[in-house]
């Protein structure tokens, strides 16, 4: 089945998910995969210069409003501000019709926010994606209700699988999943960056330190992931008594290097629900 998608907002993240799209199209095409969900994309932004690159390095429709965009659209995905996110749903709202499903990845605001603006009949889904998903590697967690049937779940779970995982999530656990998937690279980031920087210290040249961190993370994900074995399993093979490796990781443990990252997760987790808080007391 064909479905048009339509992104309000082509920033970081939206932008990210719509070369994703985008690419996933031209494989299904060249590879006839005619039993996968298929999707005709168009944009808009209210930065004209940005929506207009995209679009015609992409070549895919720009829209000249957000109103206009949700007319011509069966799946609309929100890719914007907390902040500027009730100005759009007024504006949207007069065209929004029971057969459109608005796809929200903004980070706070719950189902509930959307409906108490465009209507109970409104048709929402929640999602929480990642920046991972500029290079395919994304984590996206979904949250609907019994609104959306099953050919439109797997519409939607194949629309964000262009870049990335997907996995179905309680709503109820959507502001708590900020913190390990949202927020997370930009901890990851860090981590990289300090490797580097302790790299560069002891005589390494920095654009090799940056790139042989990056490779020591992403190999050690994998292994997580691949293996299915314990964090700490995994970390107890590479720790040898009495050798180099139990040595940092005791210095981490001094430092407290666990309970930052526990600390730091607990108030990205409060700062997204403050969010939803506030936009809802305001309604």
């Amino acid at each position: 089945m064909s479905y048009k998608v339509g992104f309000i907002g082509v920033g970081n993240m939206g932008g990210a998910l719509v070369r994703s799209i985008a690419e996933y199209n031209k494989d299904a095409s060249k590879n006839n995969l005619m039993d996968e969900p298929q999707f005709s994309l168009c944009a808009f932004d209210t930065n004209s210069t940005l929506l207009k690159k995209l679009t015609n390095e992409l070549g895919i429709l720009e829209e000249p409003s957000a109103a206009s965009l949700v007319s011509n659209c069966d799946i609309i995905v929100l890719a914007i501000k907390p902040q500027y996110c009730r100005p759009v749903l007024e504006e949207i709202k007069q065209v929004l019709t029971p057969d459109k499903i608005i796809v929200s990845i903004i980070v706070g605001l719950p189902i509930q926010y959307f409906k108490s603006v465009l209507g109970s009949q409104a048709r929402v889904v929640r999602t929480m994606p990642n920046t991972p998903a500029l290079v395919g590697e994304g984590m996206t967690l979904v949250s609907w209700n019994d609104s959306i049937n099953n050919d439109e779940k797997k519409a939607i779970i194949n629309l964000f699988s262009c870049s990335g995982k997907v996995e179905e999530l309680e709503e109820s656990l959507m502001s708590e999943v900020t913190a390990l998937t949202g927020s997370s690279p930009a901890y990851v980031f860090i981590l990289i960056e300090a490797m580097a920087d302790a790299a560069v210290k002891s005589g390494i040249q920095r654009s090799m330190a940056y790139r042989l961190a990056a490779q020591a993370v992403l190999g050690s994900a994998k292994m997580v992931l691949e293996t299915e074995k314990h964090p700490a399993e995994l970390k107890d093979m590479v720790c040898s008594p009495a050798g180099t490796t139990i040595d940092a990781v005791a210095t981490l443990e001094q430092e407290g290097f666990r309970n930052a990252i526990i600390k730091a997760m607990d108030e990205c987790t409060k700062k997204a629900r403050e969010i939803g808080s506030k936009n809802i007391s305001n309604i």
